[in-house]
């Protein structure tokens, strides 16, 4: 199975390689980052109320039994089964009552033993409420009739029903989750109910975010002369998860090598993870590799068989990770959801897991120039007879225009070495993240 992919058969076709330009497939990218990007070092404890979209760095154990004594499932009656005799229906009296929290009461004959209890009566009992001393069964309010003290019911139940038994989930030392474990809420429901009050986790990844280009200017503001508003900054800083990620500088930077080698240096020296938007292709104004190849990069890969965003690259300098992205703005993003998010997995140590590409259906034909695997933005529009999702997607894709990459539920992979796919054939498609 590919790095991330969950399918069966190897990716999207492109392993096939673009020798003349050395590009390496989208697969082969994301096990060199695996291979090149070690875990931070660092950790710290955080209650579980503050501790979600982290990454455990210990394992947490069960501290006690969970459920810590037997309870009702639900709204009822706690009974003795092997006390009903005959074939019913069967009167009982109802001697006691037990919420939630409390053990209740139960009204008892003098010189009843205890293995004799509840012999032809019943206790009212609700949800969560501890089972009491000789009942095996709670029968659910809705199958008995009551009338005054009593109840009836018809049908004998089984001794166990409607009983969640002491120790039935947890037992105390037992693995809840293992280190590497993102917590979202249901891991956090499950430290909880674990005894956990809190918990040890990887420190947050320290990132630098860095735009070049001279002709940018912050979305908002007056525009000069053959300026444009800058789109990276914020589609990018927003993209990183706050939670377990801290974005420590922001910035962008002209076309001037001098002054962005300088900068460079100085986001390398306070960031885990430094990301460059522009400036990684080769044209005589992209700075940026030159830049970090001045300061020492060792380069994990550089340039990867896709269409957009082909001039991707990633590298280490001492203890900080570099991701150089396309600085056209759907490029970006797309390579960002391909290695960026699979970058920041492998920085926080979070366990790897099945990959979010799946199958979908094509709507129409979808027509494509082989060479490079090709990642057009598609929308969710339905399923078909089968059940099958059905995506939908314009005729090419334009790295610059974020009118469609909006509307976009994710991307389809086109393999490098096919023409056209047929309207409802199979495409891989990887979803967008929601946040």
């Amino acid at each position: 199975m590919s790095v991330v992919d969950m399918i069966e058969r190897p990716g999207c076709g492109c392993e096939a390689f673009d020798h003349q330009k050395k590009l390496i497939s989208i697969d082969e990218a994301l096990a060199a980052i695996t291979e090149a990007v070690p875990v931070v070092d660092g950790v710290e404890v955080l209650p579980l109320m503050q501790a979600r979209g982290r990454v455990l760095a210990e394992p947490v154990l069960a501290q006690a039994l969970a459920p810590p004594f037997d309870n009702s499932a639900m709204d009822g009656y706690a009974i003795s089964s092997a006390s009903l005799q005959g074939n019913g229906p069967w009167q009982l009296e109802v001697v006691g009552r037990i919420t939630a929290g409390s053990v209740g009461t139960v009204a008892r004959c003098a010189g009843q033993a205890a293995e004799q209890e509840l012999a032809g009566q019943a206790v009212r009992i609700f949800t969560g409420a501890p089972i009491p001393a000789g009942a095996d069964a709670v029968v659910m309010q809705e199958a008995v009739e009551r009338c005054g003290t009593c109840i009836t019911l018809t049908e004998r139940p089984q001794a166990g029903s409607h009983i969640r038994r002491s120790g039935e989930d947890m037992r105390p030392g037992d693995l809840v989750l293992e280190a590497g474990c993102l917590l979202g809420s249901r891991e956090i429901a499950a430290c909880a109910a674990a005894g956990q009050g809190s918990v040890t986790v990887r420190r947050r990844i320290r990132v630098a975010f860095l735009t070049t280009g001279d002709e940018l200017a912050p979305a908002g503001e007056a525009l000069g002369q053959a300026q444009i508003w800058d789109v990276n900054t914020p589609m990018i800083a927003s993209a990183i998860p706050a939670n377990a990620f801290e974005v420590v500088s922001h910035s962008t930077a002209a076309d001037d090598p001098v002054r962005l080698q300088a900068h460079l240096e100085e986001l390398l020296e306070q960031s885990d993870l430094l990301i460059t938007t522009g400036g990684v292709s080769v044209g005589e104004a992209d700075f940026v590799k030159p830049a970090l190849f001045g300061l020492g990069l060792d380069q994990v890969f550089s340039g990867v068989a896709i269409k957009p965003g082909k001039p991707v690259t990633c590298g280490r300098l001492a203890a900080t990770t570099w991701l150089g992205l396309p600085g056209n703005p759907v490029s970006a993003f797309v390579t960002w959801s391909l290695f960026g998010r699979h970058l920041l997995r492998c920085l926080s140590g979070e366990t790897p897991t099945a990959g979010r590409r799946r199958h979908v259906v094509l709507g129409e034909i979808a027509r494509h120039r082989p060479g490079r695997c090709e990642l057009r933005p598609a929308s969710l529009t339905g399923f078909d007879g089968m059940g099958r999702e059905i995506a939908c997607f314009g005729a090419t894709t334009h790295s610059a225009r974020l009118s469609s990459l909006a509307k976009a539920d994710g991307v389809i992979f086109i393999p490098g070495d096919t023409e056209e796919i047929a309207a409802g054939g199979l495409a891989e498609f990887l979803p967008f993240p929601d946040c």
